[in-house]
């Protein structure tokens, strides 16, 4: 019930919708009064007692009533379906905004499959609700309870004999309800593990084929769609069970009615127009109750759903804004890491550990290191992707969890490995965080990104439609892309993410120099598998477990003992990349030498102050 009434507090800014409804509701259940009672009066004075004088205007009266009952009913549905639309449109564009302010931590878990089945089946199931299941529960309870005071007013005894039927219709209502509850969940579950299975086959649909995996992939989605189909035959077997059993039951009271009814109308106690209407009156009683069975599916799928669409709202980020936001302009770039430590989110295990680092407006800083090492994670930190456990980073001197989130990265730029690319025009990706851009300024920064010419190549130019994540281009081409995006937003800070590490000797070459034209100025932190594209930089930083093991130019560095000069000599002699074998080597022939003591430090295994 508290998911239920929680549901219910999205009415209140449509409440002269919600009203509207209610009244005509109100009206047709008058009018459904209304209609027995003129029956009453057809058969006990025209049809027995032969007043045929009263066939006329008690016929335009039931037309009358049918009228006004078919102009109220139209008006009912039709503000009550708005009212779910308007509430369930508040409620998924809450829900979508919502998705994007939680925090990377929230993504690394959940799955896309998942989000998608609660924005968009459990947000329609909760419209169906409000929309339909609402009103009808209003409506059912004015009906019943106006129709039990109406029926005991007229006939006190028979109306007793019909509520002993009452009882089991209730402990059968709530049996169904108490059986189906779990089922609803299960069934809503179901569906968002088979949605999971599409999102995912769909998306790695390339990978699927190239390792001729159809047939597994195939079997894993028929095993979760078996499964979605026994708990859906689960449920409509409760179904089938329950709803006769309720019919049997509120037939039971027609059959009072007939029995005891029919007697009174022989015994002159009762007369038979009023024994149709109460028969009428009956059904009418009877009605809430049949429907009782419907409101309570519809009422615990709504229940279902929206525990899991509240479980989603009320998920909170971990990155908290700050209260007084500093709002930056004119940033230079200086970057300062102050005794960083950080941890995933259900890990025990420290990612960075200590880290310390000062970086100047206009510097290249390089960071290498085998996966785990902690590079990646470093350079989420500076967007605030995620925030460390321990220590602070500053920009231009001001801690980064005092500027304003939006503020702050619109100072940044990156450049990924994976490029993420929307299914829209080229100029449109181009311009995506700059959709004001003219075309003029398009064409200059796709010219700088080295990418111009490529694009005049393609059936449409600029406003060429790419697939979806940027299909119909390669990887350097993508790559190009991203950097013209990048260059468009002109911001001091660029973070660059292995952006070469899976094209051609000439792409590389070509996505070298667009990258050299773009960190002029800016202060860039790189991550990259070649030696040739670090070589430059102001700081290379070799990361081992979370830990600065070396720090210098490539000079420097190539005059230490140490992991960054084995990797340069097991490179040029194998003409071989920075792969993860060639760190490994590296990090073993250090860890033979004498210097091992000194590069790893007695501070690895420590844990950050008062942790």
């Amino acid at each position: 019930m508290a998911v239920i009434w929680r549901l219910l507090g999205y009415l209140r800014p449509h409440m002269k919708l919600v009203l509207a409804a209610i009244f005509s509701m109100m009206i047709v259940v008058v009018m459904g009064f209304i209609i027995p009672w003129i029956t009453r009066f057809v058969i006990d004075f025209v049809i027995i007692d032969g007043q045929w004088e009263l066939l006329f205007p008690l016929s335009l009266a039931v037309v009358g009533a049918a009228i006004v009952n078919a102009l109220f009913f139209f008006v009912r549905r039709y503000a009550s379906a708005l009212v779910g639309q308007h509430v369930i449109f508040d409620l998924r564009n809450e829900l979508y905004r919502h998705l994007h302010k939680l925090p990377f931590s929230f993504y690394d878990q959940a799955q896309t499959g998942e989000l998608m089945s609660r924005v968009t089946q459990d947000v329609e199931t909760m419209r169906r609700f409000l929309g339909f299941g609402v009103v009808n529960i209003i409506r059912s309870g004015l009906m019943f309870f106006g129709v039990l005071i109406f029926l005991m007013m007229v006939n006190m005894r028979l109306t007793l004999l019909v509520l002993l039927t009452l009882p089991p219709l209730a402990l059968t209502v709530r049996a169904f309800s108490r059986r189906v509850r779990p089922m609803y969940r299960r069934v809503q579950q179901r569906l968002a593990d088979l949605t999971t299975v599409l999102q995912e086959n769909i998306a790695g649909l390339r990978v699927i084929r190239s390792l001729s995996e159809e047939d597994h992939e195939i079997e894993k989605f028929n095993k979760r769609h078996e499964a979605y189909l026994e708990d859906n035959v689960a449920t409509i077997r409760s179904w089938a069970f329950f709803f006769p059993l309720m019919n049997m039951i509120t037939g039971v009271g027609t059959v009072l009615i007939l029995w005891v009814g029919g007697r009174d109308v022989i015994a002159g106690r009762m007369t038979l127009g009023w024994l149709i209407a109460y028969n009428q009156y009956l059904w009418m009683l009877l009605g809430p109750l049949r429907m009782l069975g419907w409101l309570v599916n519809l009422t615990e799928r709504a229940s279902a759903s929206g525990s899991r669409v509240f479980e989603l709202l009320d998920r909170q980020s971990d990155i908290r804004p700050p209260k007084d936001p500093v709002y930056l302009s004119d940033v230079r770039g200086n970057v300062t890491f102050s005794n960083l430590w950080f941890r995933y989110e259900n890990s025990d295990s420290w990612v960075l550990r200590g880290i310390d680092l000062q970086v100047a407006a206009g510097q290249r800083i390089a960071f290498l290191g085998a996966t785990g090492s902690g590079k990646t994670t470093l350079i989420n930190l500076i967007p605030r992707f995620y925030d460390p456990d321990e220590g602070r980073i500053q920009l231009d001197g001001v801690d980064l969890d005092t500027i304003d989130l939006l503020s702050l990265r619109r100072q940044i730029g990156t450049v990924m490995q994976e490029t993420f690319l929307f299914s829209a025009s080229i100029a449109e990706n181009i311009a995506y965080g700059r959709p004001e851009a003219t075309r003029e300024a398009i064409i200059e920064v796709a010219q700088a990104a080295q990418i111009h010419d490529s694009i005049l190549d393609l059936p449409d130019g600029y406003d060429t439609l790419i697939g979806e994540r940027g299909v119909g281009l390669s990887g350097g081409q993508k790559q190009r892309v991203a950097i013209a995006r990048a260059l468009l937003m002109d911001p001091p800070i660029l973070i660059l993410d292995d952006s070469t590490s899976s094209v051609d000797a000439e792409t590389e070459h070509l996505i070298q120099m667009a990258l050299d034209r773009l960190m002029r100025g800016r202060t860039s932190f790189i991550i990259a598998q070649r030696l040739s594209s670090v070589k430059d930089a102001h700081q290379i930083i070799v990361l081992d477990q979370g830990v600065i093991v070396q720090k210098g130019t490539h000079d420097e560095l190539l005059r230490q003992s140490g992991i960054y000069r084995e990797i340069h000599q097991l490179q040029s002699s194998e003409q071989a990349d920075i792969s993860e074998s060639v760190y490994v080597r590296a990090r073993e022939m250090v860890s033979r030498s004498s210097d091992s003591a000194n590069l790893k430090g007695g501070h690895y295994e420590s844990s950050p102050r008062g942790s």
